[in-house]
């Protein structure tokens, strides 16, 4: 049988992460599913929850007044959904729309934090796993609206 913690520790997010560590982050853990067309939230959501995508796929969108909403990143199978949890003041910077049922892990932003001032050696792992997630997120958003816009370097 799996079990949320097993599923986390074989992820390769969390690959590597204290076996203490990751029964505090297990405990603020949940499995979640969400149906085709489902918003699962919006730019300017409070945020308080982050996903670790196990099946299906979400498309992080911005919208534009001119073009509607525009994709900037397509989101499948091992691919986590959601920093802004970890980023004062706690809201979405995003629209994730649903494009195909999808089973995830929710994991409680609140209960992370929480944990993570208990205990700051767990907020800066979690930190530097999340650091490198902003970094890819950054890029791809950065080259999707060069391609939108027709600008080259």
């Amino acid at each position: 049988m799996e079990t949320l913690e097993r599923i986390l520790a074989q992820h390769q997010f969390f690959k590597d992460l204290s076996p203490e560590y990751l029964t505090l982050v297990t405990g603020c853990a949940s499995n979640v599913r969400f149906e085709q067309d489902q918003n699962i939230f919006r730019v300017g959501d409070e945020a308080n929850q982050f996903y670790l995508i196990r099946e299906g796929r979400i498309a992080l969108q911005l919208f534009s007044p001119d073009r509607g909403h525009i994709t900037v990143e397509t989101l499948s199978e091992g691919d986590i959904l959601g920093w802004s949890w970890l980023i004062p003041p706690y809201y979405y910077v995003f629209d994730a729309k649903v494009l195909d049922v999808t089973r995830a892990i929710a994991l409680d932003g609140k209960c992370l934090r929480r944990k993570c001032e208990e205990d700051h050696n767990l907020g800066y792992e979690l930190l530097k796993r999340f650091s490198s997630l902003l970094e890819h997120r950054l890029e791809t958003t950065r080259l999707q609206l060069l391609d939108l816009y027709g600008v080259r370097s």
